[in-house]
């Protein structure tokens, strides 16, 4: 099996507010908005869109809508990421300028991870810290 390239994993969100979401992500985080499709009869609303997180991956939203598709049963933006960083005494007072709701200030982990968690306008929970995972399947 060869190798593949770009990112595996992406969450997903359904916003009532997809586009002050989107401004919110690339504000206060720096995510970077690599497509972003509207639906034709209603210019607020996203029907899709991609937002990329500069040091790999990124995530995808859209408007809530009730289309009888998987995520209509989910409700809107409910749930957690966590993001590894480097950045994160940064993306910390970034995140607050930009109106974030602090849940956990910057903290030292026992197990050696620098983390802070923080919730956009929606209550999406959003943690960033230095842990990548287990190295080898040890902790």
């Amino acid at each position: 099996m060869s190798p593949t390239t770009g990112a595996n994993i992406w969450p997903t969100f359904r916003y009532r507010d997809a586009k002050a979401a989107i401004a919110f992500l690339q504000n206060a985080f720096g995510f970077e908005v690599v497509a972003e499709y509207t639906n034709a009869d209603d210019p607020r609303r996203v029907d899709h869109a991609e937002l990329r997180w500069p040091e790999g991956g990124g995530v995808m939203l859209g408007s809530t809508r009730d289309d009888g598709g998987v995520m209509t049963k989910t409700g809107v933006a409910t749930g957690s990421v966590y993001i590894a960083t480097d950045q994160v005494e940064a993306l910390y007072h970034r995140a607050i300028a930009a109106g974030a709701t602090e849940v956990m200030g910057l903290t030292e982990q026992d197990y050696g991870s620098r983390d802070f968690s923080v919730t956009d306008p929606e209550g999406v929970l959003w943690s960033f810290g230095t842990y990548r995972g287990a190295d080898d399947g040890q902790a």
